[in-house]
């Protein structure tokens, strides 16, 4: 099978007004992402509307690495190249609340095979998150040993994977895979949530971006 994930995303979030929203979906489906396909390194798309939190609409690319969006193809080609579509890439013509950013992933340190060729999950659970640097070490070494093993054993989640930002704010993604929108409502999760006291003085520092934690349903692939 072929690869469709490596260690790098690209995260595309906007608010579109209602008007406009149908010439957004074609664009973006029809041709936007084949656009951004084609670049190397980029693995494979998935498009998402929210369910809860926002910004509504979210667009993620699967990259080979982060130094992908280094690259002379990506930066010449796409993130810098005019439009003379009303639709553009880098948004401000029929929409709202932008957020462009990429990422490099922190955990899991490995992949197994298998996994890099999964497809976009159902639903995601997302988390953009800022730390003091008094507490970044901290938060890091909770978040990997601590907070995240109990949600994998809940059922309906999929898995998580922890990004850092190369390109724009907040420093930290966290995203888990759901099977369906209520997994992260169940006793089973709150239950894991609270399953160390640890747990309850590292949230108290964390700080999270409007809209997070967000729930994103998936519309493209279909």
């Amino acid at each position: 099978m072929a690869k469709t994930r490596g260690t790098g995303l690209l995260m595309v979030w906007a608010d579109i007004d209602p008007e406009l929203e149908a010439e957004y979906h074609r664009w973006y489906d029809e041709e936007h992402i084949a656009h951004l396909l084609a670049v190397p390194g980029f693995l494979s798309a998935g498009r998402y509307v929210a369910v809860k939190g926002g910004p509504k609409n979210l667009a993620l690319y699967e990259l080979e690495s982060a130094d992908v969006l280094r690259s002379a193809a990506f930066l010449d080609g796409v993130r810098f190249r005019p439009s003379p579509r009303r639709v553009q890439y880098s948004g401000g013509t029929i929409g709202r609340n932008y957020l462009i950013n990429g990422y490099r992933q922190i955990f899991p340190v490995k992949t197994n095979p298998i996994e890099q060729t999964q497809g976009p999950a159902p639903f995601l659970q997302m988390g953009r998150i800022d730390i003091s640097a008094a507490m970044e070490e901290e938060f890091n070494d909770w978040y990997n040993t601590a907070y995240i093993p109990p949600y994998l054993a809940v059922p309906g989640c999929l898995g998580a994977r922890r990004f850092v930002a190369v390109d724009g704010q907040p420093k930290y993604l966290t995203l888990y895979e759901f099977e369906h929108a209520g997994v992260s409502e169940s006793p089973t999760w709150a239950q894991a949530r609270d399953a160390n006291p640890w747990s309850r003085r590292v949230r108290a520092a964390m700080r999270h971006d409007q809209g997070s934690p967000g729930i994103y349903r998936k519309v493209y692939p279909k």
